[in-house]
């Protein structure tokens, strides 16, 4: 199981993640989300200029507040500061749209921009339709130095809803799961991933599969529902519950046993928690008081690696059989400790 770790976007988490390379950690990814963090592409030049090895991407853009060539060339300019590092991930813009009062990307949407980020990073062009209007494009000076595609940029497509992730199968480098820990929760998405892939005459064993999750390595006799785990693993596991809810309005495709989990969370970002503040405040790294009473045992463990070492241990083997050869938590506080934890219970 290779190990990564995620942060939203800011002009200091190149620290965190020279820390994760220095462990054994293997890839990154920031946040695109330009209401409620820093700008990721900066970010991750940052990074590439104080690593050497780790592998470096935004996870995740979409196609909606980015246009196809804005986004292609970014990821270049960061590709000529780390070759061969780069990572794109693409996706519907969850956040990046809801925060902003605006629906995510449809997903027909979605795959065209992926085709034309593509065709632009591979050198190949694209044919790009804007302004009623429809041209062939590709980088003009592609070989002054200004950015790097001579070097391959996988694309990696991040899935929720049934739609998104069959696309993941079909058209993506990769996959990007976001919270899929549970077994049910697994085959759920895998068997929407290998559809996807049969679709475009390929093996799901050949497309490889990362799990956005978070962790907490529990104290002993520490309770699931302590406050800090609640601290820990509720910012994330409101997050993903909410995307998992609006990516399956019908909710009887969801595993039975996280049916009612979800449902809690469908509408809790349509609101704020009080008249003086966004209902996205500290969105991903803080919790509002109304959604705690929420959170359960079942979903954290569902959606999260909590748990004592042994049984982490026991949940990342279990999707890598399934599967997901990839991790990737989300650290919220005590950033530096959370790092070398995981690596210690993932890699022994």
């Amino acid at each position: 199981m290779d190990i990564g770790v995620a942060f939203p976007a800011s002009t200091t988490q190149h620290e965190a993640i020279s820390l994760a390379e220095s462990l054994g950690y293997t890839h990154a990814w920031l946040d695109d989300s330009h209401m409620l963090f820093a700008d990721p592409y900066v970010s991750l030049a940052l990074a590439a200029e104080r690593t050497s090895s780790i592998r470096l991407g935004v996870g995740v853009t979409n196609p909606s507040t980015r246009i196809a060539p804005v986004t292609a060339n970014a990821i270049a300019t960061v590709n000529r500061l780390a070759p061969g590092r780069v990572i794109l991930g693409i996706g519907t813009g969850n956040t990046a749209l809801r925060v902003m009062g605006l629906p995510p990307a449809r997903i027909g949407d979605l795959g065209g921009y992926v085709d034309v980020v593509r065709g632009l990073l591979t050198g190949a062009g694209a044919r790009y339709v804007a302004a009623g209007r429809e041209n062939h494009i590709s980088f003009a000076a592609a070989d002054a130095g200004w950015i790097d595609i001579s070097t391959p940029v996988p694309i990696w497509v991040a899935g929720s809803g049934p739609r998104a992730l069959e696309l993941a199968g079909e058209r993506g480098d990769g996959v990007i799961l976001f919270g899929t820990v549970d077994p049910d929760l697994i085959r759920l998405a895998m068997d929407r991933v290998r559809r996807g892939a049969e679709r475009a005459g390929r093996r799901i064993e050949d497309v490889p599969v990362m799990t956005m999750t978070t962790f907490c390595l529990l104290d002993d006799g520490e309770s699931v529902l302590s406050d800090r785990v609640i601290r820990r693993t509720g910012p994330f596991v409101s997050s993903c519950a909410n995307i998992l809810a609006l990516s399956n309005p019908d909710a009887s495709v969801l595993p039975e046993h996280l049916r009612d989990d979800a449902r809690a969370f469908r509408e809790i970002f349509q609101k704020p928690a009080s008249d003086d503040e966004s209902a996205y405040s500290n969105y991903a790294t803080g919790l509002r008081p109304d959604v705690v009473p929420l959170l359960t045992e079942r979903l954290i463990r569902a959606t999260t690696l909590t748990g004592t070492a042994a049984e982490i241990r026991a949940s990342l083997t279990a999707m890598e059989d399934a599967g997901v050869g990839y991790v990737s938590i989300r650290p919220v506080e005590d950033v530096p400790e959370t790092i070398r934890s995981f690596a210690e219970v993932a890699l022994g």
